[in-house]
């Protein structure tokens, strides 16, 4: 009778689920986090008691909590940066706190030391989830081996332990414990995590295998070709916090020109302060119209000319499926002119599907026959490509035989009994045989070349030891990938890179489906990094766009890097700067052009508020300007550059960027 095509109880569980478990650091681990909340939750509670008009002993006392905990490590950094003879922003936005407190505008200041005291939390859970994520990089690497002694018996000792030329036992389903040479068996090899080839590799005696790669159905003896510090897994760790540590400082605009800004308002301060009062102007005047000064001369308004459009933009991204992680990123992608792409799970699906029914002539099979018997042999498989060929046969809505007799071939195939015949599934190489002269035979291998040549994994079907067709499996292109490099290439004005550790075939086939020249293939993580660094040392800010562990170094030392989020992994998740959660490859080249809007409106911004700066600056120091007055000007630039940031909140701008 039919077999239902469901997973089984017993079935092992994919190398995505056998990966290592998750480090994260908690939020309210880290101390700037929980001066932060205990600031802002204190500026809530007193805002509403001041503006329904409580006595100021109930809501004061809660400002001055705010301004405490969240101040005290920025003041802190900023009196430290001014021993080094710096002067940032940080000290400055906390004089101009208090400096608003004093004259009365303690909300003003409270918020303003909220809005930086949580600005300084979540850079610092960036940075400790980044770390986190290297972190957990290191325990797909399993911590134990079983090494072979030289009497022939077994022993079990730590991966780090390991040393060249020693021998050990990779059972199945066990993670590989160090980069080596296969001395004995046969398997296939989950490497996804090292190069991000779609499907396993089958190996044999003298194949290279890496640490941290999953064994499939055999066991294998490898001897040990590289100490634990020096496997590529350990290499991949080494490369990400190298290129995070040695990556150009990122930095808005207006943070750029802080140095000067900060102290020519610092100077011009005590000057506004001390002129008139060697003048003969009394103590109170002089205090007055410096502090007035110092409001309308604060970057208050110049901070949020920046920070609204950038942050409305993130917003409006996020809502249609992309996270970018901070004001800086969004302001980085505008400024990328160069792009290299990963293949496998970035312009792929990074599932194997069947692509291709080959019945022999003169087997009596149609493709959903050919289809239906390849499906009932592999239906006990838990090979990829069987859950692949299988997946097809569902879709197809196809009855699967029963079977009898199945068997498993690590390296091979699979064997079964289906309706009194005997059936085989698995490489044609292996299957074929060297002696096969007849034409079933030689056609069978013709076909398995040509879908080799295409970039496909053909798989044979044997009936009764004779071939009855041949079936493609490849991984499949996204539907938008064509139209997604067809657009960042009209936004960057540079034909994207393909950066792919899968073989040269099949990254051919893919780059020409979508219109890509530059085809960089084969490439281990070193070599990813190394040509974003080439292109990067010719003057391009390359955006990288990739999905697995092994982009992560890349992601890394590029300008800007976007994960793909449904199926990339930890480390390239946390790595990047930005992540596609739904795995839209279109919303890509969106992001970029309203980061590009974004930058417009900052720059507008920037002139508005610097226009208003000038003004109520040249009107303190030519003329007298109530307090009020500077207040209200000082606040009205800042409503006026926040509402026009705010004009990227609205859902047609994403459609805008998207033309």
């Amino acid at each position: 009778m039919p077999t239902t095509l469901i997973p089984r109880p017993d079935q092992a569980p994919s190398a995505a689920a056998a990966s290592a478990p998750r480090r994260r650091t908690r939020v309210l681990a880290l101390a700037e986090a929980r001066w932060a909340g205990a600031a802002t939750v204190a500026f809530l509670v007193a805002l509403p008691l001041q503006l329904t008009g409580a006595a100021a002993w109930l809501w004061g006392p809660l400002y001055a909590v705010a301004y405490v905990t969240g101040g005290w490590e920025p003041a802190l950094a900023g009196l430290r940066a001014l021993r080094e003879k710096t002067l940032d922003v940080d000290l400055l936005m906390i004089v101009a706190a208090v400096g608003a407190a004093s004259i009365g505008q303690v909300m003003d200041g409270a918020l303003l030391i909220v809005i930086f005291a949580t600005s300084g939390a979540l850079e610092a859970l960036a940075t400790a989830r980044t770390a986190d994520s290297v972190r957990s990089l290191l325990d797909l690497a399993p911590a134990t081996a079983t090494r072979l002694t030289d009497g022939g018996g077994e022993e079990t000792v730590g991966s780090a332990e390991l040393k060249v030329g020693d021998v050990v036992l990779v059972r199945p389903g066990e993670r590989v414990g160090a980069d080596g040479e296969v001395l004995e068996g046969v398997s296939d090899v989950d490497q996804a995590t090292i190069t991000g080839e779609p499907l396993p590799v089958a190996k044999e005696a003298g194949d290279e295998v890496f640490a941290g790669t999953l064994n499939g159905s055999g066991a294998l003896r490898v001897r040990v070709g590289r100490d634990a510090s020096d496997s590529v897994i350990a290499r991949i760790v080494a490369m990400v916090e190298e290129a995070s540590e040695t990556k150009a400082p990122t930095q808005l605009f207006i943070e750029k020109v802080e140095q000067r800004y900060s102290l020519g308002m610092v100077l011009a301060t005590l000057a506004v302060f001390a002129v008139p009062l060697a003048l003969g102007d009394d103590l109170t005047g002089a205090l007055l119209r410096a502090m007035t000064f110092m409001i309308v001369a604060s970057p208050c308004a110049v901070v949020l000319a920046t920070m609204p459009p950038l942050l409305s933009a993130i917003a409006n991204a996020g809502r249609h499926g992309v996270l970018v992680k901070s004001a800086v990123v969004m302001e980085r992608l505008g400024e990328v002119d160069a792009v290299a792409i990963d293949k496998t799970g970035t312009l792929t699906e990074g599932t194997p599907r069947v692509t291709a029914l080959r019945p022999l002539p003169g087997s009596g099979l149609t493709d959903d026959a050919l289809l239906a018997l390849a499906a009932a042999a592999e239906h006990r498989s838990e090979h990829p490509l069987a859950r692949a060929v299988v997946d097809a046969a569902r879709t197809r809505g196809l009855d699967i035989p029963a079977v009898t007799d199945f068997a498993s071939a690590p390296g091979i195939g699979v064997s079964a009994t289906v309706g009194g015949s005997a059936v085989e599934v698995g490489a044609p190489e292996r299957l074929l045989g060297a002696g096969a002269m007849d034409d079933a035979y030689d056609k069978a291998g013709a076909w398995a070349r040509q879908l080799g040549d295409e970039g496909q994994t053909a798989v044979l079907v044997l009936r009764d030891g004779a071939p009855v067709g041949v079936i493609g499996i490849a991984d499949r292109l996204r539907p938008d990938a064509a139209a997604t490099v067809a657009s960042l290439e009209t936004l960057t004005g540079t034909p994207p890179m393909l950066l792919t550790g899968d073989n040269s075939q099949a990254a051919a086939r893919l780059a020409t489906e979508v219109g890509i020249d530059d085809v960089r293939a084969g490439l281990l993580p070193q070599d990813k990094v190394a040509a974003v660094r080439a292109a990067a040392g010719a003057g391009r800010k390359v955006l990288v766009i990739g999905d697995g562990v092994n982009d992560a170094p890349a992601l890394a030392a590029a300008h800007t890097g976007i994960a793909m989020g449904r199926a990339g992994s930890d480390l390239a998740l946390e790595t990047a700067d930005a992540v596609i959660v739904r795995d839209e490859l279109t919303t890509v080249p969106k992001v970029i052009a309203l980061s590009r809007r974004a930058r417009g409106l900052v720059v507008q911004n920037l002139v508005i508020a610097g226009a208003f700066i000038t003004v109520l600056v040249a009107w303190d120091l030519i003329g007298t300007l109530p307090l009020p007055l500077g207040v209200l000007g000082h606040e009205g630039s800042t409503v006026i550059v926040g509402l026009n940031g705010l004009r990227l909140l609205r859902d047609s701008a994403w459609r805008e960027a998207g033309s």
